[in-house]
């Protein structure tokens, strides 16, 4: 699969005028385009509802563009239920899928009318406690089946070493407990393997959490009105990689519900997804700027991003294709490590990747960063966040996150004696 940016040298640049490197940039139409493909590929099903991950991308005009496809929200904290309740998003609308869960995040949702999904059978008794006895009519929980999670090309994770989830016996019995509190209306929910490209992961987990879920039934005499896939459909980010079909993943669940669901007698069941990555991933980029060329021994090129800005490839030793604008169909004929300016020196965009020259003021777009890019970012070194920006269908580039100042970054010091000082500094 070739990678190509969504933006021109020339766009980019003009951009940068306003709205200096570095910066986040979304693309507008192929967030449109994927979200319309996800909707078809599952239109079979007329409960169907991607709950977009808000962690992936927590930006209120990404979550705009995901409601006009009647998406919801899948949250984990009290600030991700903030923003959806802030685009105006509220009841089965939006989902707190989280572990470890503090009392107000539950108790928030429950306020919003949310869907609850929990993650230990240790919660039903803690939520019992928090809201008085008085349930929702819908919750859903959540499964680990524990193990390895293999398909047809192998071992795709690890769910035994897995901190989420129960176990089959306490799931049943979290919805025995549920039942017994008023619970009227069951959801199953699992989440196996991570970053999967291939279109087998969704039919197969499919295929398991929907025997599951007919055997919980027949057991507990509970009706099941959806069925969560969760995430874990993934991108390419190598250009090796083939990317996912949607409309074949999306096929091959149908089957599997009509194999499974619809003879035993659960054919209402909504069948509902969490995919942050494959809807937001391709379609965010982060672009930075050569500033500084190193030659020691290695080829260094510094940009004026840094692992704060985006952290994949320096906490996980994540692969981000990475384009220099302009020179898209120059030879490759260079070896550099991208860095940023951190103190630590797994602050590297690539390591020993063959690209073409790059000269300082040379833009580079860093692929693949829209979702758990901007979201994961910090500020140590006393970095701070840089803007994120839309590209309009129209090619207008709209500001909808500015970047951190210093100010943002001394706010909470405010309280102390040293904020008067700090303040002086950045007036």
């Amino acid at each position: 699969m070739e990678k190509r940016p969504f933006v021109t040298k020339s766009e980019a640049e003009e951009i940068a005028k306003t709205h200096p490197t570095p910066f986040y940039l979304y693309d507008e139409a192929g967030i449109r385009q994927n979200c319309e493909a996800v909707r078809k590929a599952f239109s079979w099903n007329p409960g169907y509802r991607e709950y977009f991950a808000v962690k992936a991308t927590p930006s209120p005009a990404i979550l705009s563009i995901m409601q006009d496809y009647g998406f919801g929200f899948d949250c984990s904290s009290l600030t991700e239920l903030m923003l959806a309740k802030a685009v105006g998003a509220s009841g089965e609308t939006v989902m707190l899928s989280s572990n470890d869960t503090p009392a107000e995040d539950y108790l928030y949702a429950a306020k919003l009318g949310a869907i609850i999904n929990l993650d230990d059978i240790t919660h039903v008794a803690f939520l019992d406690e928090l809201l008085g006895g008085v349930f929702p009519e819908t919750m859903c929980a959540r499964f680990n089946p524990g193990g390895v999670f293999t398909m047809s090309n192998g071992i795709m994770d690890n769910p035994g070493d897995s901190k989420y989830g129960m176990t089959k016996e306490q799931l049943f019995d979290c919805y025995r407990q549920l039942k017994e509190r008023g619970v009227k209306h069951f959801g199953l929910h699992a989440f196996l393997a991570s970053n999967t490209v291939t279109n087998e992961y969704y039919p197969t987990l499919a295929g398991q959490l929907f025997a599951l879920a007919a055997e919980a039934k027949e057991k507990l005499g509970i009706h099941f009105s959806f069925i969560n896939l969760s995430g874990g459909v993934g991108i390419p980010y190598r250009p090796e990689q083939e990317p996912n079909d949607i409309a074949l993943i999306g096929e091959g669940v149908r089957e599997m519900y009509e194999r499974i669901l619809v003879p035993a007698g659960m054919g209402d069941v909504a069948i509902y997804t969490e995919m942050g990555r494959f809807m937001l991933g391709p379609y965010g980029a982060l672009i930075t700027r050569a500033v500084h060329e190193k030659h020691i021994y290695k080829e260094y090129i510094g940009t004026d991003a840094c692992a704060a800005n985006l952290m994949r490839p320096a906490m996980y030793g994540a692969y981000h294709h990475i384009t220099v604008l302009g020179k898209e169909d120059a030879l490759a004929d260079h070896v550099y490590d991208i860095t940023g300016s951190l103190c630590e020196n797994n602050d590297k965009f690539a390591i020993d990747r063959k690209l073409p020259a790059i000269d300082r003021g040379d833009l580079l777009f860093i692929h693949d960063a829209g979702a758990h890019g901007f979201s994961m970012g910090y500020n140590y070194n006393g970095k701070l966040w840089c803007a994120e920006l839309l590209l309009k269908e129209d090619r207008t580039a709209e500001e909808i996150r500015r970047a951190q100042n210093p100010a943002d970054y001394f706010a909470t010091l405010d309280q102390t004696p040293y904020f008067e000082a700090l303040r002086k500094e950045f007036a």
